[in-house]
């Protein structure tokens, strides 16, 4: 008489041959490794793919004359923003004067 498998239906595996199961598999579990199996291959195969298309892509080149006008672009901007620093310093500087001459007057 066949037998009814069902998806609970466990299969056990005997590693030391005592004749008792050491551990068991069901359908299900089965199932779900070969699907983690063909992912992972998937996975790997599209990887291989975009590194093997990534290496085949020329270099970005940046000519001499662009770095040498984004160097000079950064160097102003650098003074630039000291120039407004020292301004704001002095500000300051006059905004301290004053308030200690209004509390002096006091």
């Amino acid at each position: 008489m066949a037998k009814n498998i069902d998806e609970n239906h466990q299969i056990g595996i005997d590693i030391d041959g005592d004749g008792k199961p050491d551990f068991g598999l069901s359908l299900k579990t089965i199932g779900a490794i070969v699907f983690g199996i063909i992912s992972l291959t998937g996975v790997w195969l599209s990887l291989k793919s975009d590194i093997a298309l990534a290496m085949e892509m020329p270099e970005p080149a940046i000519s001499k004359t662009e770095w040498e006008l984004k160097d000079e672009l950064i160097r102003n901007t650098i003074i630039d923003t000291q120039e407004d620093v020292e301004m704001i310093l002095e500000k300051l500087d006059k905004l301290d004067e004053r308030i200690y001459e209004i509390q002096k007057n006091k």
